[in-house]
Formats: C-alpha cells, sequence, structure tokens
C-alpha cells in the first residue's frame, strides 16, 4: 500500500501562488481581466458570425 504524501506538493503551488501575487501589480491584474473579457466577447462574437456565414453558405 502507498501513502502519497501531497504536502510538499500543496507547499509549493501555494508558495508559487504568494509570490505571483505579491509581485503582480493591482494595473497588471485589472489589464488582464479587461484583456481577457475582451477576448472572450470577440471569440464569442466571431464564432456567431461564422455561424451565421455558414448557415448561408450552406443554402
Amino acid at each position: 500500500m502507498y501513502h502519497h504524501d501531497h504536502s510538499t506538493a500543496i507547499g509549493t503551488t501555494t508558495g508559487t501562488v504568494l509570490t505571483v501575487f505579491a509581485t503582480i501589480d493591482a494595473q497588471d491584474f485589472f489589464k488582464t481581466i479587461v484583456l481577457a473579457s475582451v477576448g472572450a466577447v470577440v471569440s464569442f462574437s466571431v464564432s456567431l458570425l461564422l455561424k451565421w456565414v455558414w448557415k448561408k453558405v450552406k443554402r
């Protein structure tokens, strides 16, 4: 029987996340949120446009 101790992986992950949060400015964080939102909206819009074009082509 094997017993896996995940404390090292959890500690490493937590340390990495805390270090990243400590080094990222609030401005960079909000810029990332805005860019991700814009990317999602554009991706969704292009998907709808391509779906509409595909319907027109198939007719």
